[in-house]
């Protein structure tokens, strides 16, 4: 257990130990902050809802006791997203994707050393959960999503109703979203207090858009790991039950109770609930399926300009070609699964990354005289030794083959996962994938 700093909180005389914050540094450069508390195994990484900063959630001694508990069930891994509390800040569009709250995720457990944790996902934190468990079930033992948030796509005026509505400044949030908390004046003020610290205001709004806006169904069939999902029923918006039938597997218990928060109310029944979940005994889940999203190019007119230009210049053209392609896919943390005839298939275990590598590719090409097109799709994957397979393959494929010259033309899927990442799109239409099943809605990236 790493070393705690005693502090008294203001509500109760006795000494309180908070766990020592470190700090982590992702790719981009961003520190995290994260505590690690108690003994594995195992270890239970929670994502944890936005509303508090870390250190303060140790401070009130019933929250504190919750945690407490939390941490009695192994090693507990817990950290501050982006933007948030002890973390660093960050540009608005760089800080409050669910993408880059994986990626914080990742990050504290490379910091801490947990090779494969369970993940605790809370609300918005159930989101992130989601899409760490589907695209790195090797780095996954199992996951609890605890409050899933409401479903998403409502229509423009309900999107900013539900946005006003989870306004921390407004005098009936706690009513609606938090009555345990809103029933006790003393920790109403506390609370209050704290929650205006963790982030700015232009901060808050950015992200309930955001949360309002993200939309991880189409990521929920591709979960493989053991997984449990509580939902207190009497909560404003309630999507658990549909959530947990699509995750294969998935065992769903509902509790009493109208608080989103997990660690007020009945807490005690959401930690038993955890804790059978954790001490149970499951087989090991063999990883041959994840989710990614799939990146094909094609450079525009390759017969003519070979035609054009001979052989031989035309090979210089290509090898200058692959080396930029290798160039982008290294700055965006793309893998190259295999080239594609005059073009590439490569993977990334994030959309937004994605789609500015595509953006980066089309760009950079420019100056060799040739155009690409590109196409995304984010899906589930069969993992083949070196390569990969399934329908997901066949779809990105097949959307890359109807772009335009220059053009990064994605699915439905990769801009509800991308939402709060500044990224823009034009909408297509709908349109049939020659091969694939159904009408296929399609997006242009903007710019």
């Amino acid at each position: 257990m790493l070393s705690a700093v005693p502090v008294v909180s203001p509500d109760c005389p006795e000494v309180i130990e908070v766990p020592e914050t470190r700090y982590a540094r992702t790719n981009d450069g961003v520190h995290i902050a994260y505590q690690v508390v108690g003994d594995g195994p195992p270890d239970v990484a929670l994502v944890d809802n936005w509303s508090l900063p870390l250190e303060a959630k140790w401070e009130h001694p019933v929250i504190g006791a919750v945690f407490r508990r939390l941490a009695s069930l192994g090693r507990l891994i817990c950290f501050d997203k982006r933007g948030i509390g002890c973390s660093d800040s960050a540009p608005l569009e760089a800080s409050s994707t669910i993408e880059a709250w994986m990626d914080d995720l990742g990050c504290v457990l490379d910091a801490s050393r947990s090779e494969r944790p369970w993940v605790l996902g809370a609300t918005e934190g159930a989101q992130v959960g989601v899409l760490f468990a589907a695209t790195n079930p090797d780095r996954c033992s199992g996951l609890v999503l605890v409050n899933l948030l409401p479903e998403p796509q409502m229509t423009e005026a309900t999107a900013k109703a539900y946005v006003e509505l989870f306004d921390f400044n407004s005098p009936h949030f706690l009513e609606i979203v938090a009555p345990t908390i809103a029933s006790q004046p003393e920790l109403a003020r506390w609370w209050g207090t704290f929650a205006r610290l963790q982030a700015s205001p232009a901060t808050q709004r950015r992200l309930r858009e955001v949360l309002v806006g993200a939309d991880i169904r189409g990521v929920l069939r591709s979960i493989r790991v053991p997984t449990l999902v509580l939902n207190r029923v009497d909560r404003v918006g309630n999507p658990g039950e549909d959530e947990a039938a699509n995750i294969d597997g998935a065992r769903y218990v509902e509790l009493k109770g109208a608080d989103h928060y997990w660690w007020v109310g009945n807490a005690n029944a959401v930690l038993d609930e955890v804790e059978e979940f954790l001490t149970g005994d499951r087989p090991e889940v063999e990883v041959d399926r994840v989710l990614a999203t799939l990146l094909f190019t094609d450079i525009v007119s390759s017969t003519k300009h070979a035609a054009r230009l001979g052989d031989k210049r035309w090979a210089a053209v290509l090898d200058q070609h692959d080396a930029l392609v290798a160039r982008e896919l290294a700055n965006h943390r793309g893998c190259k699964v295999n080239p594609t005839g005059d073009g590439i298939l490569a993977t990334f275990d994030g959309p937004a990354r994605a789609v500015r590598c595509a953006q980066a590719i089309c760009s950079a090409v420019q100056s060799l005289g040739i155009e690409v097109r590109a196409g995304l799709h984010t899906g589930e994957v069969e993992l083949r030794g070196d390569d990969i397979g399934g329908i997901a393959v066949h779809i990105g494929q097949r959307v890359c083959s109807v772009a335009g010259p220059g053009e990064v033309l994605v699915t439905r899927t990769v801009t509800d996962l991308v939402a709060g990442s500044g990224i823009e799109f034009d909408d297509r239409g709908e349109r049939e994938l020659k091969g694939i099943p159904g009408v296929w809605r399609l997006f242009v990236v903007a710019g």
